[in-house]
């Protein structure tokens, strides 16, 4: 047995998946806002630097993330919210094998499964830079995971960024806290789909990792005929300054001023 297929062996018998799509759409369409039963995607960059994932954990996706393989960073994730669920953080961090090599197949791994790690981040690059302001910074988080099962699969290196530690454990940590308790009040008894991402910065972390500028959420409530309930949005400099409070239309129009190209968070829709 070859290096190679013995890996995919070991990969097929893992429970940790993730799966790299031509469409998030077609295959994890459950995480992507429909108002008025239209899908509204996040934009989706065309360049073949950006790869789209359905995260799987357990047979079951969990949450869509767009990736950007020239940063190694995930531009950003989408996902469901269904209320603070009090899951733990196992902090066992995985990597897209999927990124490297297509012939991997949908399985999340460790490092050590996997050859050669080109297109993605990995463990190393994080390694003593909390002593220089940075740690991994969950897109989506844990805070919002719909299930323990949820809450596990968003420990991939393709969910997370380089973040300021002091901003990851302050402002940005109390912007997610407002999100929730928002969601959890206005939203109770509706569907509430969360998109959360970053903005690629000017300098890199360990000449690899691209750390972001900004990070960015936005929240859009439908009640049960797909009408919009509510929206929000909040977006703050990847330092521990306060975070602006927005409209998602007025999120738009910063996104697209920062990534120097057209960026709707909701397919132009949940304003």
């Amino acid at each position: 047995m070859t290096l190679l297929a013995l890996v995919l062996l070991l990969l097929a018998l893992s429970g940790c998946s993730s799966e790299v799509v031509d469409d998030f759409t077609q295959t994890c369409p459950r995480f992507i806002a429909n108002p008025g039963g239209t899908l509204s995607p996040p934009t989706v960059f065309k360049e073949k630097n950006y790869k789209q994932i359905c995260q799987i954990l357990n047979n079951t996706y969990e949450y869509a993330t767009l990736y950007d393989t020239a940063n190694r960073i995930p531009v950003y994730s989408a996902y469901k919210f269904e209320g603070r669920k009090g899951c733990d953080r196992k902090g066992n961090w995985y990597i897209e094998p999927q990124l490297e090599d297509q012939r991997y197949g949908p399985k999340m791994a460790s490092e050590s499964n996997v050859t050669q790690i080109n297109n993605q981040a990995v463990n190393a690059d994080y390694t003593g830079t909390s002593t220089h302001h940075f740690v991994k910074g969950h897109l989506a988080p844990v805070l919002h995971a719909t299930s323990q099962s949820s809450a596990n699969a968003t420990f991939t290196l393709t969910n997370a960024a380089p973040q300021n530690n002091k901003f990851n454990n302050g402002k940005w940590k109390k912007t997610e806290n407002v999100v929730a308790k928002t969601l959890e009040k206005k939203c109770k008894g509706n569907s509430a789909y969360i998109v959360t991402g970053v903005v690629p910065g000017p300098d890199k972390l360990k000449n690899r990792v691209r750390i972001p500028s900004h990070f960015w959420t936005a929240y859009c409530c439908l009640d049960n005929n797909l009408q919009m309930k509510a929206s929000g949005a909040f977006i703050g400099e990847n330092k521990n300054d306060p975070v602006k409070k927005m409209s998602v239309k007025n999120l738009d129009r910063k996104l697209s001023d920062e990534y120097g190209k057209v960026f709707r968070v909701f397919g132009g829709k949940c304003n």
